[in-house]
């Protein structure tokens, strides 16, 4: 009686250790041809990406106000400070304009000193604590 239970486990199990023996996965080559534009856009996009990060570095904000506003304002900056990024963040109901992307304090402030001269309302910030 045993043996008779074991039977059918034991055919199943045979039947797929046959199969499973026979059988082949996918194997290809896949090759990828791009443009040596999409490095150069890839790279833009990095470089942006950098400047717009708001989370974890010292930014300068030195206006807040209306969109067009705060466009001239950044216009007027950018002629001002070349060397310096700027970008506009909105922030309900208010645009504001923040600048420079620094990892410490301390540099932050030393390029404050400046901005504050040509933007005597500019403050420093670290946005989203």
């Amino acid at each position: 009686m045993r043996n008779l239970a074991l039977r059918p486990i034991l055919l199943i199990s045979f039947i797929f250790l046959l199969l499973s023996s026979k059988t082949f996965a996918q194997e290809s080559k896949t090759t990828v041809e791009q443009d040596a534009k999409f490095q150069l856009l890839l790279k833009e996009k990095q470089k942006i990406n950098n400047n717009i990060s708001i989370t974890d570095s010292y930014k300068i904000q030195i206006f807040y106000g209306s969109g067009e506003e705060s466009k001239k304002k950044l216009s007027e900056f950018k002629r001002d400070f070349k060397d310096i990024e700027g970008t506009i963040i909105y922030s309900n109901p208010t645009y504001k304009v923040y600048v420079g992307n620094y990892k410490s304090r301390l540099h932050a402030e030393k390029v404050l000193i400046d901005i504050k001269k040509k933007y005597p309302s500019a403050l420093l910030i670290k946005p989203g604590k």
